[in-house]
């Protein structure tokens, strides 16, 4: 467990109000205004971290498993769970059985919700507009991921009356708003880059979020659901990417001298030079992150498991690496291919991996070969199905048939050591395993939103789509900084776009963004996994959105559900 500069004991003096009912009389929520300079402080922060639990697990099976990264899978039924994330993984969401992940759009709400009410309570205590800034950053925040993943979105700026229904904006609409937000808060954003405003939005965050809006500027302002959408469309906001970027990068307060293994561990906070927006957790105080939980081998927590420590809380297993994802770490020398447990660089070739424990102090593998119950333990790249997919009822019989049957792909590998170890690893957010076991699966792994390194490689794609180039930069130099400091071969000559996603793959496994850049490159209906294998409209351009949860519509019954579903 490590300590974080979070105001832990006001935190939880403080009552998170949720509005996913946007009929709610919020104003009726207030309480007496709070004079002190510490309440002031602990009200912006339970606004600023209001996404921490669904970053560190919901949010996270979703995006993941909605991209080429991970297919979910399931062990004979055992963390099949309604099939709620094989669906993102088939890219055949369902609003009900995915509705635990679908329903991150309730929390993301309550977001908005607690920083219109902070602002609300500030204003009226005396606050200026100019020190309200940091909670309008991160209300267009909130509203930037609402936008992303399921397009139309609510624009709420203000505290909602007794009676005010609100309606989803377009999508257009909502990224104009964004970007007039952003510019119009910028410059009375924190400065300082510090423990202090660790995990705060800074005028850095508000600059790298406006670089990733105006890259996706295409995807957000056209119809990216229709047919004729083209990711070769120009960009008018290329210059402005690139000037964002440029006063990222002209700050001086970020670079990419951090160990790429290292500052993914447990250990990493805000001495993270590469980190510009971050989610701090900590296994106690500030808990939800719990990436180990999921992708640690389904039996790695036994005796002699994956790690020197064993696990006295179970994992799930259930999130595997993608083949062809794992055919990217084909760099020899690259740091990034240690936080995968599986062969990658020289040995990409072979099919099966050894698994040895790895050292709980330093994250890196040990000598001691892991075990199952007298067995070695050893990864297959490929994952191979069991033969049947789906159950059914007959004469008072459970059976198992392996007809496909639309909306009943179980992706399930079988409940055997050999249907356990189906698929390569992540060890990206290596946990602190003692923490692990005190504090229910809990971790203290940090978890950027926005990194230098992205910055860096987004300005290098904006020039090389037609953006202009400044301060002597050009896409192979940029480029080339990502490949120095993971000590990967350098290229001779300017990346295409893509090697640029290629290089994205590498670079932000597990970051959330590879949905993202899947879709603005035009790659989003690309064959992986086992989408086309179960799902004959895998290739509908309306899954770039995803759906409303039943939950969400029930609450909001004036809302229409995305087309598609």
């Amino acid at each position: 467990m490590k300590t974080k500069n979070i105001l832990i004991s006001a935190l939880l003096a403080l009552t998170t109000i949720g509005c996913t009912d946007l009929d709610v009389d919020i104003e009726s929520q207030y309480t007496e205004m709070p004079d002190s300079e510490i309440a002031i402080e602990a009200q912006m922060s339970n606004a600023f971290y209001s996404f921490r639990a669904a970053i560190g697990r919901r949010f996270d099976e979703g995006v993941s498993c909605n991209s080429d990264e991970y297919t979910a899978v399931s062990f004979d039924g055992d963390y099949l769970n309604n099939r709620d994330m094989a669906n993102f993984s088939l890219h055949m969401i369902s609003p009900t059985n995915s509705a635990a992940q679908l329903d991150v759009f309730n929390e993301l709400m309550t977001g908005i919700t607690n920083c219109n009410r902070v602002i609300f309570d500030l204003s009226a205590g005396g606050v200026s507009d100019e020190d309200l800034a940091p909670l309008r950053a991160a209300r267009a925040f909130y509203h930037f991921i609402i936008m992303d993943h399921w397009g139309d979105t609510p624009i709420i700026d203000h505290l909602l009356g007794e009676i005010e229904a609100v309606d989803r904006s377009p999508r257009a609409e909502v990224a104009r708003w964004i970007e007039s937000e952003l510019l119009a808060v910028r410059d009375n954003c924190y400065e300082n880059v510090d423990a202090s405003t660790y995990g705060k939005p800074t005028r850095w965050m508000v600059d790298a979020l406006l670089a990733k809006l105006y890259i996706n500027w295409n995807v957000y302002t056209q119809d990216v659901t229709s047919s004729s959408w083209s990711a070769d469309a120009p960009n008018e906001k290329l210059n402005d990417c690139i000037a964002a970027c440029d006063r990222i990068i002209a700050s001086g307060h970020f670079d990419l001298s951090d160990d790429y293994k290292t500052k993914f561990m447990y250990t990493n906070g805000s001495h993270i030079k590469d980190f510009i927006y971050a989610m701090p957790f900590d296994a106690e105080t500030a808990q939800g992150m719990t990436f180990a939980r999921f992708r640690t081998w389904r039996r790695g927590q036994n005796s002699n498991g994956f790690y020197s420590i064993e696990m006295t809380n179970s994992v799930g297993g259930n999130m595997t690496l993608t083949p062809e994802f794992v055919e990217l770490f084909c760099l020899p020398s690259d740091r990034r291919n240690d936080v995968i447990a599986g062969n990658t660089g020289e040995n990409i070739g072979m099919e099966t991996f050894d698994v040895y424990q790895y050292d709980n102090n330093t994250g890196e593998p040990t000598d001691v070969r892991n075990t199952y119950n007298g067995e070695n333990v050893t990864f297959t790249k490929a994952i191979t199905l069991d033969h049947w997919v789906y159950e059914y009822e007959e004469d008072g019989k459970t059976k198992k048939d392996s007809t496909w049957v639309e909306g009943n792909a179980d992706l399930n590998s079988g409940a055997t050591l050999s249907g356990w170890t189906q698929g390569y690893r992540s060890i990206k957010f290596f946990p602190d395993i003692n923490d692990y076991n005190i504090y229910s699966r809990n971790q203290d792994n940090d978890f950027p939103i926005f990194r230098y390194a992205d910055v860096i490689l987004m300005k290098c794609e904006a020039i090389v789509r037609g953006g202009t180039p400044t301060n002597g930069d050009t896409p192979m130099s940029l480029f080339n900084q990502i490949r120095a400091y993971v000590n990967a071969p350098q290229i001779v000559g300017d990346p295409s776009l893509q090697d640029i996603l290629d290089e994205r793959g590498r670079e932000f496994l597990d970051e959330h963004w590879r949905r993202n850049d899947l879709i603005r490159f035009g790659d989003f209906e690309r064959d992986w996994g086992f989408k086309e294998d179960f799902n004959p409209n895998a290739k509908n351009p309306q899954y770039r959105l995803w759906p409303l949860s039943i939950n969400v519509l029930n609450s909001n019954t004036n809302w229409k559900q995305n087309p598609g579903y």
